[in-house]
């Protein structure tokens, strides 16, 4: 969405000491904090990058949130796989346009929110219905209803079978959840040829019996790699330049594999 802030939409507002708030603009609303409160009539008609003054004198700068703030500030039940993951998820499982992609384990909707965005057709299987819902409204409330078009969402169990998709088979597949290797053992029956499996898991025990799983079948999978992602940034400041003594190192592991034909 381009130009001014209109009511409907999502606002961040963010204060001299870099904390975020996400809110959705409307006529007569407000934004509420220890600070103060802010109209967000202030905001609407405004572009983005307009400076305003809570009532008790703290200036926020407001700004149309990206995928990676939406996703570390937006509505959870389950814990979200973070941005620094999101990526590099996308890149391996090669996920591009008019893909029809299998995700189990959907949680917030953030792993869905990305390939949807990067043009992905979804079903995925979710055990909770309440998470279910969930990953749906952030869909919706981030990439609006015509998202939804390609996000369909089924409660159900992944390790109990996966559906053959109407048309064809599935292009790839994204596993969270805490056995993947249960689904890794039926993805053959499910997934094309050349197709590519991404399973993202906490521990490294998990990540060696998603391993084990491919070599289970060692004949029909190849290019089988486990990795992890570690986010440091660097404080510079004037002559001052060295790594901030914070990172976010260890979230999960990625363990993928591409799938080849053994007919």
């Amino acid at each position: 969405m381009n130009g001014v802030f209109a009511p409907g939409e999502r606002a961040l507002f963010v204060d001299p000491k870099d904390r975020r708030y996400l809110a959705t603009l409307s006529e007569k609303g407000e934004f509420h904090t220890h600070a103060g409160v802010v109209s967000h009539d202030a905001v609407i008609g405004k572009l983005p990058g307009v400076t305003v003054q809570s009532t008790k004198g703290t200036y926020y700068v407001v700004i149309r949130p990206t995928l990676e703030d939406f996703v570390l500030e937006m509505p959870r039940g389950a814990q979200v796989i973070y941005p620094k993951d999101l990526a590099p998820i996308l890149m391996l499982a090669d996920v591009s346009p008019g893909l029809h992609v299998f995700e189990t384990g959907v949680g917030s909707g953030a792993m869905s929110m990305t390939m949807l965005r990067a043009g992905a057709r979804i079903t995925g299987y979710e055990l909770r219905e309440d998470f279910a819902a969930r990953a749906k409204s952030n869909v919706q409330s981030f990439l609006g209803a015509e998202a939804l078009e390609r996000y369909e969402v089924v409660v159900r169990d992944s390790y109990a079978g996966i559906d053959m998709p109407e048309q064809g088979r599935f292009d790839r597949m994204i596993l969270d959840l805490p056995e993947p290797w249960h689904v890794v053992d039926r993805a053959p029956e499910v997934l094309v040829a050349g197709g590519i499996v991404v399973a993202y898991t906490p521990s490294i025990t998990q990540a060696h019996q998603v391993r084990e799983a491919f070599e289970r079948h060692r004949h029909g999978w190849i290019e089988q790699r486990t990795l992890e992602v570690l986010h440091r940034t660097w404080h510079i400041e004037g002559q001052s330049v060295r790594p901030d003594h914070r990172m976010v190192a260890h979230t999960g592991f990625l363990t993928t594999a591409r799938l080849i034909a053994t007919r």
